[in-house]
């Protein structure tokens, strides 16, 4: 009975999971009203300032996070890298943790 129950947790939980799932970007490759497509340099950019760009963007509709008129792969690598570059990635963690063993 507890193999069952635990089975149909992991079936609800999988089912909600993939609910979450975004779905395509219909705009992507497509220019804006300006006739520009957002690129690695403009995706790198918008990485960095998201933070600002998120509190911003709760107060004004004209404003968003993530530009939906961009190239595809390379401007969310951009986008990648900048939050990377603000949120630290995961080598300064890492690089802090050998310090404080080799410490103590």
């Amino acid at each position: 009975m507890k193999r069952i129950l635990v089975f149909v947790i992991a079936v609800i939980l999988l089912v909600a999971l993939t609910g979450c799932v975004p779905g395509p970007n219909e705009l992507a490759k497509s220019p804006d009203e300006g006739g520009g497509i957002a690129g690695f340099w403009q995706g790198l950019w918008h990485g960095i300032i998201a933070p600002i760009t998120f509190v911003v963007s709760l107060f004004s509709d004209s404003v968003s996070v993530y530009e939906v008129h961009n190239n595809g792969g390379w401007y969310n690598f951009g986008f990648l890298i900048g939050m990377s570059i603000i949120f630290g990635g995961g080598g300064g963690g890492a690089a802090r943790a050998r310090r404080s063993r080799a410490k103590g």
